[in-house]
C-alpha cells in the first residue's frame, strides 16, 4: 500500500522560512518523480514545483522562483520543499504527489498525500 505523508506546515510570519517534507512508502521504484502543489483558500490547486525521477531537472512556478527549492533523497524516499522569504500569498494547503513518471506541474501524479497547511501572516 502506497503512503504519501507531508509534514512541516505551520503558521509563520512573512519573510521567514519553512521547510516541508514528503515521505513516501510502498512504491515499487526507488526513483520517483515528485511534485508539490498548493491550494490557497478559496482557490484551485496549483503546481508549485517538481523534480524528475532522475533528480536532474526541476521546475518552479513563477510565483515561487528564487524563493523555493525542491529536492529529494531517494534512499530516504523523501522530498523536501525549502521555502524562503514567505509571503502571505503562499498561504494554502501544500500537497505532495509522487509517481514513477514525470508529469511536470500537471496533476497527473498517481499518489497524493493529505496535505499540510502553511499560513503566512503579514
Amino acid at each position: 500500500q502506497v503512503q504519501v505523508v507531508e509534514s512541516g506546515g505551520g503558521l509563520v510570519q512573512a519573510g521567514t522560512s519553512l521547510n516541508l517534507s514528503c515521505t513516501f512508502s510502498g512504491l515499487t521504484s526507488d526513483d520517483n518523480a515528485v511534485a508539490w502543489f498548493r491550494q490557497p483558500p478559496g482557490k484551485e490547486r496549483e503546481g508549485v514545483s517538481c523534480i524528475t525521477w532522475s533528480g536532474v531537472d526541476t521546475i518552479y512556478a513563477d510565483p515561487v522562483k528564487g524563493r523555493f527549492t525542491i529536492s529529494k533523497d531517494d534512499a530516504k524516499h523523501t522530498s523536501y520543499l525549502d521555502m524562503n522569504n514567505l509571503k502571505p500569498e503562499d498561504t494554502g494547503v501544500y500537497y505532495c504527489a509522487v509517481d514513477v513518471f514525470d508529469y511536470g506541474l500537471n496533476p497527473e501524479y498517481k499518489f497524493w498525500g493529505q496535505g499540510t497547511t502553511v499560513t503566512v501572516s503579514p
